[in-house]
């Protein structure tokens, strides 16, 4: 038995976290919390949603915080199907500790049923606290994910500090309820501050760090460490560092993760219907980020996973995701083309426009190149990086098998070779792995930087792995990728287009946990195989014409 264990999971956008904690038997694993338990420090989302719903700004748009929020990955971490496929699969490889993995990994997917528990000297179970069977979950606050009460009580206590990160938030579970705080980025005066302690019994507080990237840094930088072959604890591994890649870009100094996730309406907006006043830079509560895969399986399995959000709810977190991947992730260029004895050669130009690395945060999310020729008759020469109806991509090594990878390419000159931006895990031995519990370091990380990012000098942490690392036109805020295409025999003018896709969960990641048969794996691969064709995204795209 190892003697520490220090792992986690961020799962389709929210974290999973196991703190440095002895593990424990199979047979100590807790059981459901106590109903009566529940509210004691927290109260549920709709106490909120009584004054912070119905809320428009001056021009008409609902900006309702309640609802934008239970139709956002943070409402649903704790009924991610994907999640709950990752916690099994980790205690299925790893049965000593699994009641550690189940309560630290609830720490940042079921918090305030966490912290509650924590307060109270317990371990709180994951899968003991789900709805199963048409019944109600054990502890209502567990399915509540990331919820209003949770994030508004976060002190500022060590904030951007490493003893923050791996959901190491603070919460207030000594003083009174009546004295205890609620913060917010506004004062309110005492009249207000009299209707929400009587509706929470809070003390609405004025607080700057709420709006600070920090605040998400707490569960969105994620160290692990893995359990090797003989049960122990291995060297400490970033496994997700969006923090650390924006501190070392050039954004640090200009937008804050809540600037883009949490975008603010330009006219002053109340922020309650009760006795509202109007205010500068309101934060729409979105938390619109990349998952659109998640969304789409949470609203057309809805039923399965008791999903609360009403279906135009999650169309509409969809229509925004996608809206946001398509005009804030990246751009592509095709800024050379020339026809060169008998080859059609181009350089493509990949320019991230996010302030960390593109894509970032869990590993399973990847971004790639489709390039493909058409000859004058506007017949197909060439295609590199097309998606199958099964989610893999063609000629992509790791999605044939699972053992390989495809590399960091200068220079594509054939249809099995695929510009993949992703970041590819490795054991102890250097095998590729998918499993969290298993990885020690990085064999790829060819993720493109955000401006301002210094491969050079960035910390291992968030370094370039691979063949990147020495590529220089792979740098700051951009990769230039050399297409050579054999053109001898077709007719011009020739066309040379390049898209860029993305996917939230790769083919590779669902593909593996096929192998394991307990209910939460085999759920989710249904599901999957319902909607790979769904589970691409093109991001954006170029084209230019080439004459002979």
């Amino acid at each position: 038995m190892p003697k520490v264990l220090t792992s986690f999971l961020l799962l389709s956008g929210t974290a999973m976290v196991v703190a440095s904690i002895a593990p424990v038997t199979t047979a100590q694993t807790p059981g459901p919390t106590p109903p009566a338990q529940t509210n004691a420090l927290f109260q549920p989302s709709g106490q909120c949603m009584t004054c912070h719903n119905g809320v428009t700004t001056p021009s008409g748009e609902d900006i309702s915080f309640g609802t934008l929020w239970r139709a956002s990955m943070m409402a649903h971490a704790a009924r991610d199907p994907y999640w709950q496929a990752g916690v099994r699969r980790e205690v299925t490889d790893h049965p000593r500790a699994q009641a550690a993995i189940e309560n630290e990994c609830s720490r940042c997917h079921m918090p305030m049923a966490h912290v509650q528990q924590q307060a109270l000297g317990r371990q709180l179970s994951v899968f003991a606290n789900l709805p199963a069977g048409g019944n109600a979950a054990a502890d209502p606050l567990a399915v509540e994910g990331v919820s209003c009460a949770l994030c508004h009580q976060i002190k500022s206590d060590a904030l951007g500090s490493k003893a923050s990160f791996t959901g190491g938030f603070v919460v207030d579970t000594t003083t009174p309820l009546e004295a205890r705080q609620m913060f917010g980025p506004y004062q309110v005066d005492k009249g207000r501050t009299s209707i929400m302690r009587s509706a929470t019994g809070l003390l609405p507080t004025e607080a700057p760090h709420i709006q600070q990237s920090e605040v998400c840094a707490t569960c969105h930088t994620l160290y692990t460490h893995a359990l090797n072959a003989a049960g122990e604890a291995t060297s400490e591994f970033p496994e997700q560092m969006p923090y650390q890649e924006w501190l070392h870009s050039e954004f640090r100094a200009t937008e804050s993760c809540q600037a883009c996730h949490m975008p603010v309406v330009t006219q002053p907006t109340p922020i309650t219907s009760v006795l509202g006043e109007p205010r500068e830079g309101v934060s729409r509560h979105d938390f619109r980020g990349a998952n659109f895969l998640m969304l789409g399986v949470l609203n057309r399995f809805r039923a399965d996973l008791g999903v609360v959000a009403r279906p135009a709810e999650l169309d509409a977190a969809i229509a925004r995701t996608k809206a946001f991947l398509q005009s804030r992730t990246a751009t592509v260029s095709v800024e050379r083309a020339e026809l060169v004895r008998g080859r059609l050669e181009a350089d493509i130009v990949v320019r991230n426009l996010a302030g960390h690395k593109l894509p970032t945060a869990y590993p399973s999310r990847r971004a790639w190149l489709r390039v493909t020729v058409h000859d004058g008759q506007g017949r197909l020469v060439f295609s590199s990086g097309e998606v199958e109806p099964t989610g893999a991509i063609a000629g992509n090594d790791n999605d044939e098998d699972a053992g390989r990878f495809e590399p960091h390419y200068r220079e594509i000159r054939s249809r099995d070779e695929v510009q993949i931006y992703e970041a590819i895990m490795g054991t102890e031995t250097r095998a590729v792995t998918t499993g969290l519990l298993s990885a020690v370091s990085y064999l790829k990380d060819n993720r493109v930087l955000p401006r301002g990012f210094d491969k050079r000098t960035a910390s291992g942490d968030v370094a370039v792995h691979g063949d990147a690392l020495d590529d220089p036109d792979f740098g700051a805020g951009e990769d230039r990728v050399r297409y050579s295409i054999e053109a001898a025999g077709a007719g011009g003018p020739f066309t040379i287009e390049v898209q860029m896709w993305y996917q939230s969960i790769a083919y590779r990641w669902a593909e593996n946990l096929r192998g394991y048969r307990a209910a939460e794996p085999q759920r989710f691969v249904s599901y999957y195989d319902k909607m790979a064709s769904e589970s691409a995204l093109m991001l954006t795209r170029a084209a230019r014409t080439v004459s002979p």
